[in-house]
């Protein structure tokens, strides 16, 4: 088979949740249910998912609050498994949530690198000479030795993307975090994306921004209520959104 080998290869994805019940059951009740399939009702959060992504593209996904964006970004870094259908992944990859996944709120920011950058894959050395680089460009500053219950949703996304960034990772998830800081810090984001992509770094963003979207990404897809609606057709994607 000559055919390129892709990034990301997802075909006809299923993925499931339950919904638990919120009245008056004990909570032992609740805990034994999530082991019982059969009396309990499942949400299907994506329902038949057919996604191909190139090595070094910049996909953008969109879609309303609930239409399983994050959950497919999930997916794809491995927090969750398939019910069915097919997730390849090709390459070391690295996942950021605007909360900053990976943390650990009583360490400080410093110490935070090295825990989160383990959990990428970084040996202790390669950390160590990367440490004042992700400092430098996360702009925290004297933050970074306060510990990281003490920041704001904001700073964690900062110092959570410089990481990211530079653990140099094949594939690069960005859920919600490209709007975070300043102007100066968004404008440090969108080159050191563009940057990575340039080194052939294969980036999956998902956001609300549309300008941010439309001028980082190769194409565009739009997911509603667990399904692609539209995939590789901008102008239609912008067009659903703006209808939303």
């Amino acid at each position: 088979m000559n055919e390129k080998e892709p990034a990301i290869l997802i075909k006809d994805a299923v993925l499931d949740f339950p919904f638990h019940n919120a009245g008056s059951t004990t909570f032992i009740n609740q805990l034994l249910s999530l082991f019982n399939r059969e009396n309990k009702n499942w949400f299907r959060a994506l329902n038949g998912i057919n996604i191909r992504i190139e090595k070094g593209e910049v996909v953008g996904l969109m879609g309303p609050n609930g239409s399983g964006k994050s959950t497919l970004i999930r997916l794809i870094a491995g927090i969750y498994n398939p019910d069915g259908g097919i997730v390849q992944c090709n390459g070391r990859i690295a996942i950021l949530v605007s909360y900053g996944l990976g943390f650990s709120p009583n360490l400080p920011g410093r110490d935070n690198i090295y825990l989160s950058g383990g959990f990428l894959g970084l040996k202790y050395s390669e950390l160590k000479e990367l440490e004042e680089e992700i400092i430098e460009f996360s702009g925290l500053g004297e933050f970074i030795d306060a510990p990281i219950r003490t920041y704001s949703s904001g700073m964690r996304a900062r110092l959570g993307f410089s990481i990211a960034c530079h653990s140099n990772p094949d594939i690069l998830l960005l859920d919600e975090v490209m709007s975070v800081g300043d102007n100066e810090f968004k404008r440090k984001s969108k080159n050191k994306v563009l940057e990575m992509v340039e080194g052939d770094t294969t980036v999956v963003i998902v956001s609300h921004n549309v300008k941010t979207l439309t001028e980082l990404c190769d194409r565009l897809v739009y997911i509603e209520k667990g399904r692609v609606i539209v995939d590789n057709d901008d102008d239609l994607v912008k067009k659903l959104y703006h209808m939303e």
